[in-house]
């Protein structure tokens, strides 16, 4: 009896001495887990009605920065609504197979357009002549963003680089122009290559402004998720002369980096700590340059009356306050659009009785059976944002806001300080255009620049399947010899055939079912669609020879700068945008009426905390979104 009583002693301590060591051994395991990361990229450009030129070679290029990032890519260009929508169905498919360990990014270049506070992305063979038709005819990203944020993935990017002059709607009902502002979901980052309800201009290429500043950070690495976007929408201010100034907002808590960068590789900017200093800084703190590239950085409304107030006379302050007018708009109206009640629409039409969104306002109150006019005993709504001073409403009161708008006649803005954004590396800053696609829906194919030898994909990445460009990031000879090895000359044949099979060469595959439909086109069983031929003036690639011996930072042959900060502005300065309505620059797009969709004040900006450290979530409110 006492031999038993010692054994099931000895039993019962072993199976707590196990119990307790589980969650180490779990936890161990968990730390074992690889990251696996998928990706989506569209560039849509054969528009029939206005063409875009930059955005198939845009989709191209950070395709081939995700994929060098141990990304595995799906993408294709010029799709047609069917093919876009069952694509993007079948992305997030793939993202449901491990979705705790899974990075999904999803990267969206053509035409974008907003109504009634939800943003669209237009097919190439949108039929779009009614504001009516946006819903019918775009692609709703909310019903994907919505979809990925249910599936509680350690992080999902959404980049719609698609805020441009709108070609499709001429007179009747105007709606907004550019993107609404919207809320992310949880582990969810949401980007614009324009701030909410602006626009950027169209582009000549060969890439444009806001694709080629992702690509220069995504390979910068040891960014987090927010630095990366913030230092994005410092460049293409910069690049743009302030014409563009993307936006972005985030619920990101995991910690996440597209590269890591070695301990010895030259600093990103100054040291750490003054680095932390002078973001945190107060704005009447800073000189009037530092504080215009603060605010910039920031991108809260906060920061941006603190500038006001600092520096009301400075010739940085008018472009300030229409920067401010667009979001102090924004937020307004998604305030409005999320309370959905004739008070609030009457509320905002008192704030903003021109404003952008005064026709989806009205159209509201006509679907709720309520008169444009509020009664008498009518009562304001509380917004979370003041009214906007007189001095706003000359921004507001116009058809399309454009930061380079030159009936405003902004001051450039001044360099940003190299604590805040170092000089962009040489060879990104002249890029030579993509090879020709090799077959229909295939994207164009970038000459790769090889990434800096001190600059990794994390050890914890799973590897992409047949990735020829992850797994050669550094090596020169397979980068000469095969990455940028000039494609055949395609004939109408390989274009079918090289679609039909997925195979793109050192380029990402087709997604399933575009790869059906090229089967069809093929066989002869599905016309060739007629975007097809659609085509904008293409320019070719002369393939980069890197000597093996080179740095892997080698320049592009006429690539170099000349020597000296000032010299590389004016380099920068050549690849500026054209403003609308001047000599070079597109046209107004006619029929259309600006800025954004906003949301109920600062606490829709999601912005992160300044100076926090990387997987630091931001400060929520108690209705759950961030300050």
């Amino acid at each position: 009896m006492q031999l038993a009583r010692t054994f099931l002693s000895l039993s019962v301590a072993l199976g707590l001495l196990v119990l307790s060591a589980l969650p180490g051994l779990v936890g161990s395991a968990a730390a074992q887990q690889q990251e696996k990361r998928i990706a989506f990229v569209v560039g849509n450009a054969a528009y029939a009605k206005v063409p875009l030129a930059t955005t198939a070679n845009d989709a191209g290029l950070v395709a081939q920065q995700l994929q060098a990032a141990g990304f595995d890519v799906i993408g294709a260009r010029d799709l047609d609504g069917d093919t876009l929508r069952k694509s993007f169905h079948d992305f997030v498919e793939k993202a449901q197979a491990d979705p705790a360990n899974t990075v999904a990014m999803v990267y969206l270049g053509g035409y974008g357009m907003q109504l009634a506070g939800e943003n669209y992305f237009i097919p190439v063979d949108a039929n779009i002549t009614h504001d009516t038709d946006v819903p019918v005819e775009g692609l709703r990203v909310s019903d994907y963003t919505r979809q990925l944020g249910a599936l509680q993935l350690k992080a999902s990017v959404i980049v719609l680089d698609a805020a441009r002059p709108q070609p499709f709607l001429e007179g009747g009902p105007s709606i907004a122009s550019g993107l609404a502002l919207v809320e992310p979901e949880n582990n969810m980052l949401i980007a614009f290559n324009a701030a909410p309800g602006t626009i950027a201009p169209n582009e000549d290429g060969p890439y444009g402004v806001y694709a080629q500043a992702l690509s220069e950070m995504i390979r910068t690495g040891g960014l987090s998720l927010p630095d990366v976007f913030d230092r994005v929408r410092l460049r293409v201010s910069e690049t743009s002369k302030g014409a563009q100034v993307p936006w972005d907002a985030q619920k990101i808590t995991a910690q996440f980096t597209f590269f890591d960068r070695a301990p010895d590789a030259p600093p990103t900017q100054g040291p750490a700590d003054q680095v932390a200093a002078i973001r945190t800084k107060p704005m009447r703190d800073l000189g009037a340059q530092d504080a215009y590239t603060a605010a910039i950085e920031r991108d809260t409304i906060q920061g941006y009356e603190d500038f006001l107030a600092a520096y009301p006379g400075d010739p940085m302050a008018r472009r300030v306050h229409a920067i401010l007018a667009a979001r102090r708009e924004a937020i307004t109206w998604r305030h409005t659009y999320l309370i959905d009640t004739p008070a609030a629409y009457w509320s905002y039409l008192r704030r903003y009785p021109g404003g952008w969104h005064a026709e989806d306002a009205r159209r509201r109150l006509a679907i709720l059976t309520s008169p444009l006019d509020p009664p008498p005993s009518f009562a304001m709504i509380d917004y979370d944002v003041p009214p906007p001073p007189p001095d706003e409403m000359a921004y507001v009161d116009r058809p399309v806001m454009y930061f380079g708008d030159p009936e405003w006649g902004f001051a450039p803005p001044p360099p940003p300080p190299e604590f805040f954004l170092p000089p962009p590396p040489p060879d990104f800053v002249v890029l030579t255009p993509p090879f020709a696609p090799v077959g229909l829906f295939i994207l164009p194919q970038p000459v790769f620049v090889p990434v800096p030898v001190f600059v990794r994909p994390p050890v914890y990445v799973a590897a992409p399947p047949n990735n020829v460009i992850y797994n050669n990031i550094h090596n020169t000879t397979v980068i000469n010899n095969v990455i940028n090895k000039p494609p055949a000359a395609p004939t109408q044949a390989t274009f079918a055939a090289a679609a039909a099979t997925g195979a793109t060469g050192a380029g990402p595959q087709l997604p399933h079912s575009v790869q059906q439909q090229a089967t069809l086109i093929n066989s002869g069983q599905k016309q060739m669609p007629q975007h097809a031929f659609v085509r904008t003036p293409a320019k070719t690639a002369t393939p980069q020879v890197i000597p093996a011996n080179a740095p892997a930072n080698a320049l592009q042959k006429g690539s170099e700068l000349p020597k000296g900060n000032e010299l590389r502005r004016n380099e920068l300065q050549k690849n500026a945008l054209p403003v609308p309505g001047t000599k070079g620059g597109p046209p107004a797009a006619p029929g259309t009426t600006g800025p954004g969709a906003g949301t109920p004040s600062q606490r829709f900006e999601n912005r992160a905390t300044p100076g926090a450290p990387q997987g630091t979530p931001p400060a929520t409110t108690p209705g759950g979104s961030d300050q």
